[in-house]
């Protein structure tokens, strides 16, 4: 896990890049495909985006890149400000963080994210993807929100769980290796010093208690 603020920002960036593409993958060619070959009498999905001139978005014909690109610039954003920090709050309202297991706690951070960013970017895409050339209508808007929910958040639950946080922690572990090693080595010394303490504090506790029953029988005898 990340331990300062470079490091979080750098995980949020590897997760919002493999993130973003999914999710790109994902409303193209599993929800949308079909419906985009047919209209566009393509045989495949690369093949009706290019005839159309790119994805609708904010009314007119954008690249995929430039999909991409937008949608990489919210999700990283809103996975500073809002998701990471928000997400880490609610799993220790819920779990002692130095109690529970490691992987247990990262679970619940993930769940967490998830419940999060995934109606915060529905909402988005809702605006960034509606049919403006269709006039605008304030509840075609949100049946259009709860439609994206309805069917991002199970690949966001089960994608983020199984396939994205694992892959980006393992990539996250590599590039910082180095430092979590030298971070997992002072928290071992730092459990070992307060260890040594407790034990100090309590043979001082013995020794007192010792001390005061010494005094009491002394004063018994007199």
């Amino acid at each position: 896990m990340p331990t300062n603020r470079m490091q979080r920002m750098i995980f949020a960036l590897l997760t919002v890049i493999v993130t973003v593409h999914a999710y790109v993958f994902y409303s193209l060619y599993v929800i949308n495909g079909s419906t985009l070959m047919t209209v566009n009498n393509a045989s495949s999905v690369l093949e009706a985006i290019n005839a159309q001139g790119g994805v609708m978005m904010c009314g007119r014909m954008l690249p995929i890149w430039a999909i991409i690109l937008v949608e990489f610039c919210f999700a990283y954003l809103l996975e500073n400000l809002l998701g990471s920090p928000l997400s880490f709050k609610l799993a220790c309202n819920v779990f002692d963080p130095k109690k529970i297991h490691p992987m247990l706690f990262e679970t619940a951070i993930i769940c967490a994210t998830v419940g999060i960013m995934c109606p915060v970017m529905s909402f988005i895409a809702a605006w960034l993807y509606y049919p403006y050339y269709m006039g605008f209508n304030l509840l075609t808007l949100l049946a259009n929100f709860l439609k994206l929910v309805c069917l991002n958040f199970p690949f966001a639950y089960f994608s983020q769980l199984f396939f994205i946080q694992p892959l980006v922690r393992v990539v996250f572990k590599a590039l910082f290796r180095n430092q979590i090693q030298e971070s997992e080595e002072v928290h071992d010394e730092t459990e070992v010093i307060a260890s040594l303490w407790q034990k100090v504090n309590e043979l001082d506790a013995s020794i007192n208690h010792e001390h005061r029953r010494r005094k009491e029988l002394e004063k018994r005898i007199k």
